[in-house]
């Protein structure tokens, strides 16, 4: 079995807080209120892995992804150091209900209010936001960014708005990236269709810019991490509204 710790290091930690400030901007925050250890909504529906389960797959649960042989599936097999969660099999039942029950609700709020933000404004962005251990194995003990922001390599976002965050950011002092190793999930890539004036950017946090990786617990420049990010959100919510249309122009 894994320790409180352990398990706990798939986690967003603390990300929630730090954008929490962006309700009295008047945006919309959401946040899942489950680890991403038992469930992971950044996955596709069914993204589940037939070596979990002592049931055989339905015939709607597609064939094992990247990530689900990675082991971080819909209902993950292993936290984010490739340690095992679970000590053997478990039904599929099991994970069928998770999913019913968290992930299903998730997305239909999800859905729902960027189609009603849509309708309202004639378009939606969604900022997806995450964390990244502060030493990630990619970047081969070289410097590690302290931002990396995500849009499907172009698809997700119009590039004006990508190009407006890193640039903030920099402007701030934070070391950006684009993309490697981490272009987005499943909900930059699914909701993210500037085509139809839905705009997704995924932002991965260096987590050790706000919390102490061995204790868990938010370190001294958390404050200061937060004020940025909401001066960033306000920003982000002046940006021209018309450049967000002007994809779904260029499209017809």
């Amino acid at each position: 079995m894994l320790d409180n710790f352990t398990i706990r290091m798939s986690e967003d930690c603390f990300v929630d807080l730090l954008f929490g400030k962006v309700v009295g901007l008047g945006a919309a925050l959401m946040a899942a209120n489950y680890p991403r250890s038992f469930i992971d909504v950044n996955r596709d529906q069914y993204e589940l892995d037939p070596d979990m389960f002592f049931e055989p797959m339905p015939d709607y649960v597609p064939n094992p992804s990247t990530r689900v042989m990675a082991g971080l599936g819909t209902i993950p097999k292993n936290v984010a150091s490739d340690l095992p969660i679970y000590n053997g099999r478990i039904h599929l039942e099991d994970a069928l209900k998770r999913i019913d029950s968290l992930y299903v609700p998730y997305h239909k709020h999800l859905e729902s209010t960027l189609n009603s933000m849509r309708k309202r404004f004639g378009f939606a962005v969604l900022i997806d936001c995450h964390s990244m251990p502060g030493k990630l194995k990619f970047f081969n003990g070289g410097e590690q960014p302290d931002f990396i922001l995500g849009d499907q390599y172009g698809q997700s976002c119009t590039n004006a708005f990508v190009e407006y965050t890193a640039e903030l950011l920099r402007e701030k002092g934070y070391n950006v990236s684009l993309n490697r190793p981490y272009s987005g999930g499943f909900i930059t890539a699914h909701y993210g269709k500037p085509a139809e004036n839905i705009h997704a950017l995924q932002i991965e946090i260096n987590r050790s810019l706000y919390l102490d990786e061995i204790t868990l617990e938010a370190n001294h420049n958390f404050a200061s991490l937060q004020n940025d990010l909401t001066s960033l959100s306000a920003d982000l919510m002046a940006f021209p509204e018309q450049e967000f249309t002007l994809c779904k122009i260029a499209a017809e």
